[in-house]
């Protein structure tokens, strides 16, 4: 079933051409993945599909009464409604009927408004679509519902904004960059979740892992042509290596690095597809396996840093807190010559703090970071660069350094680099208010790695870069003789570059894990996991939901049940917190005690209550 077709558009800014007489197709069912470099009209195309951009020829057309829903990278939410109103505000009519009935149990006593209420949920069959929706924002850590939008970070607000598109189930869901400002964990959960649910995508992203395994097709706009592969990742991978090869010999070194990132592909674990057999405990076959990945790459450029001395960095007893929030926690570590580490944890857990504190940035409350008298750091950070009016990129980047020089008196310009990251010299005299942001990205990378660093640190470099960007920034990373600390939600470029990771819990601990991202989740996956009473509570909590076995007035109080048991959950966390963290006076001692006794035997009493109205409905 065709959904829309586009015909022949065009457009161009001024004189800049940015597509010409482009046309392809979306149809029921497909997860197209849209690959373009930066700066060639992804996000105009995009907004060209969703009406809020038009084309300069050519034309749209949709399938009558088609609903779409556009994760765009700008945020629309209105600041001044909660996370629960947010998800209300919406055309969607069963989430109307949902915030009815969510209303009913408030006023349980009211049992007219509550039975018409009940009646709705049953008609529209909403029980299940009620469980998803909450699922959804349990799975991308929106819990406190009551929270307004202004006070919630920028990372909360895209999750939010994913949250919405994801819980209207529209027709067409299209997407710009959906993984941003989200964590690993939440990444995989969302890549399962498109992988079992019936749903058509059209969305731009660089997360290759993610166009491995969700995407059934690839539309491709390279030089101003569309391309299309009837396949995932490595499908597009090989095809396009196939169309290389058919052109002209000028574009050997792109065929190559296809070819290249092709027999990457190949070569990795498949993490998470399937368990483990046995255990894998043995960290010395991982931290060998890792150690040979990098014995197997051949050096292409032959960077020529700055000496690195005996002593690299020391990190001693480093604790630092932000209130009671603890994102490290007497982290001892010797840093060696050349180690290449991946920084990895869940949004919050201070990743961004442990860099800042390396660097001098950031002071630590106790202990102590002693950087070597050798040691060069060159930093990109989530700020961006700075743009001044007027200048053009090669006065940019010429501001940071001329040249990295190169083995045997060699060398890479200024303008050299900038080729290498894909501006060619006519790009490289315009000016840098022109550039798109992903552009922008790559010209700060480039201004980092132009100061010849010998201890590179990388945080999110990944964030709006496009697939070639990414190939190009992995060889000279490969290529980097340095240390390098990267912090990324992009797991195949982690894989990619590292060798070993740092992961960071939310006590502020650090493990050591000796392997790249792939390896950490099969032997994660291999390890028994103990499920707490707790979780497989609320794992029944989730999967249930009132299909109308029960009475009516057990239907009600089920209802309201849920509603009291999250309630006193939520009391029950917060004075365990207040006693873990001393934050209670020694005469309160007793009476909070007290108190969460109440609120444990409550909770008890509700939760029985809540099993046993359970077990009617299972059977």
């Amino acid at each position: 079933m065709n959904y829309l077709t586009v015909e022949n558009i065009s457009k161009s800014f001024g004189e800049r051409m940015l597509f010409d007489n482009l046309s392809f197709s979306i149809h029921k069912d497909q997860k197209i993945a849209f690959i373009a470099k930066n700066g060639t009209g992804k996000t105009t195309i995009l907004n060209i599909l969703v009406g809020k951009d038009t084309p300069d020829s050519g034309d749209v057309i949709f399938r009558k009464g088609l609903k779409i829903a556009y994760l765009s990278q700008e945020n629309t939410l209105n600041q001044e409604l909660t996370i629960e109103e947010s998800v209300f505000n919406s055309d969607n009519e069963t989430l109307k009927v949902i915030q009815q009935y969510e209303h009913a149990l408030k006023n349980p006593h009211n049992e007219e408004v509550y039975q018409k209420a009940f009646d709705l949920m049953e008609h529209h069959h909403a029980w299940d679509f009620e469980t998803q929706y909450k699922q959804i924002l349990s799975k991308l850590k929106l819990d406190d519902l009551d929270l307004k939008v202004k006070n919630l970070s920028g990372g909360q607000q895209k999750r939010l904004s994913l949250a919405i598109v994801l819980i209207n189930l529209p027709d067409l869901l299209i997407l710009d960059e959906p993984t941003n400002h989200l964590d690993l964990e939440m990444i995989e959960w969302l890549e399962d979740f498109f992988k079992k649910e019936k749903i058509t995508l059209f969305m731009v992203t660089h997360d290759r892992y993610f166009l491995e395994r969700v995407c059934n097709e690839i539309i491709e706009l390279d030089a101003g042509k569309i391309y299309g592969y009837k396949g995932n990742y490595s499908y597009y991978l090989q095809k396009k290596e196939e169309r290389l090869e058919l052109e002209q010999t000028t574009v050997g070194k792109a065929k190559n690095l296809f070819k290249k990132e092709l027999d990457w592909m190949r070569r990795q674990p498949k993490a998470r597809t399937t368990k483990s057999k046995s255990r894998i405990d043995d960290f010395y076959q991982i931290k060998e396996r890792a150690s040979q990945r990098r014995k197997d790459y051949t050096v292409q450029l032959e960077i020529n840093m700055e000496r690195l001395g005996s002593k690299i960095i020391e990190v001693h007893k480093v604790s630092k807190a932000f209130d009671k929030k603890v994102v490290l926690n007497k982290f001892d570590y010797n840093f060696l010559r050349g180690e290449r580490i991946g920084l990895i944890g869940k949004n919050g857990t201070g990743k961004s703090s442990f860099l800042n504190m390396i660097t001098g940035k950031l002071t630590p409350d106790s202990g102590k970071v002693v950087v070597g008298e050798t040691i060069k750091f060159g930093y990109y950070t989530q700020d961006g660069i700075i743009i001044k009016e007027g200048q053009k990129l090669i006065e940019v980047i010429k501001e940071y350094g001329e040249y990295i020089p190169l083995a045997k008196g060699q060398k890479i310009s200024a303008g050299q680099l900038l080729e290498r990251f894909l501006f060619d010299r006519k790009k490289q005299y315009d000016f840098v208010e022109k550039l798109s942001g992903g552009e922008l990205k790559r010209l700060y990378l480039c201004t980092v790695l132009i100061q010849n660093p010998n201890f590179l640190i990388l945080d999110e470099p990944t964030n709006d870069l496009d697939v070639i960007t990414l190939n190009v920034l992995e060889d000279f990373l490969l290529d980097f003789p340095g240390n390098l600390i990267v912090v990324s939600h992009d797991r195949y470029f982690m894989d990619k570059v590292v060798d070993h990771l740092f992961i960071l819990d939310n006590g502020g601990d650090i493990t050591d894990f000796p392997g790249n991202y792939s390896d950490y989740r099969i032997y994660e996956d291999s390890q028994p996991k103990e499920e707490t009473v707790k979780e497989k509570k609320e794992d029944v909590r989730v999967k249930l939901a009132p299909k109308g076995k029960l009475s009516f007035n057990e239907n009600r109080e089920f209802g309201q049940l849920e509603k009291d048991i999250a309630k006193l959950e939520k009391e029950r966390l917060t004075i365990e917190n207040q006693f873990a963290n001393n934050d209670i006076t020694p005469e309160k001692i007793d009476e909070a005690s007290q108190k969460l006794q109440n609120i444990i035997s409550d909770l008890e009493i509700k939760e029985g209550r809540w099993f046993e109205l359970s077990m009617k409905l299972e059977g």
